[in-house]
């Protein structure tokens, strides 16, 4: 399964190189990426562990960069 995001106030491509590492560690991601042109940010995992993925996957952005925005895509 595959859901997209929007980081809105993402203004560091090292920023998000550094997060994209950090959201492929999640156990159960299969992909993680973080496009710093357009801001988006993919992740791929298993259908029935996503809700649990995407809550820590939240965090993390939260944690990391407090100042972006998260905005379903």
């Amino acid at each position: 399964m595959k859901r997209v995001y929007k980081l809105e106030g993402l203004d560091c491509a090292d920023c998000a190189a550094k997060l994209e590492r950090k959201l492929a560690a999640i156990e159960g991601i299969t992909s993680a990426n973080i496009n710093f042109m357009t801001l988006k940010c993919t992740l791929e995992a298993e259908a029935e562990k996503m809700n649990e993925i995407i809550e820590k996957a939240m965090e993390i952005i939260k944690v990391e960069q407090p100042d972006v925005e998260v905005k379903r895509a």
